[in-house]
């Protein structure tokens, strides 16, 4: 069965080929930040980062179905997916504080000090669309959870050349729990 991995993320193919599935990928097209706050809006409240990892998964894959599933319109005939398609997203919870891709490299050293010595939840949302035999059969999603500690006694210079390396620039947090 053919799995298509509706994200861009370099983490998560990276532990699908680690696991033997070589994923189709495809680029989901979701304004994250005008999404969350129409959800938010319609809820009254913020989302959890459970919630916010989940919705945004889910967007994510549908997008991607949408677009390249059965019946899409950038896909004629029954389109190009025939398999099961998975969204994911993360966030990383400090202290309360909803953290995403820090991006830059200063951002990421302040997020690391700011962890160093604490513990954090990474949040990892997960959602599976069958498109199998031509159909959309069913969808659901999932949330997991770890807890990321930062050792106490890592100094600057470490968490600096840690960051040098641009692996926690487009990572939740700036954190990596697989590199």
């Amino acid at each position: 069965m053919r799995l298509v991995l509706a994200s861009t993320s370099p983490a998560r193919l990276s532990v699908l080929r680690a696991a033997g599935i070589e994923p189709v990928c495809f680029s989901p097209e979701v304004d994250e930040e005008a999404e969350v706050a129409r959800r938010e809006e319609a809820l009254g409240r913020a989302l959890t980062a459970a919630e916010l990892t989940e919705y945004l998964a889910r967007l994510k894959a549908e997008d991607v179905v949408r677009r390249y599933g059965p019946g899409s319109p950038e896909a004629p005939g029954t389109g190009e997916i025939d398999g099961l398609v998975l969204g994911g997203d993360s966030a990383f919870d400090l202290d309360g504080e909803i953290l995403g891709k820090p991006h830059l490299p200063d951002v990421a050293l302040a997020r690391a000090k700011q962890h160093r010595g604490r513990t954090g939840v990474l949040h990892s949302g997960h959602w599976l669309i069958d498109c199998t035999g031509g159909e959309v059969r069913g969808a659901l999603g999932a949330v997991d959870t770890a807890t990321v500690t930062l050792a106490a006694d890592i100094d600057d210079a470490e968490l600096e050349a840690y960051v040098a390396t641009g692996e926690p620039l487009e990572l939740a947090g700036g954190v990596a729990i697989d590199g």
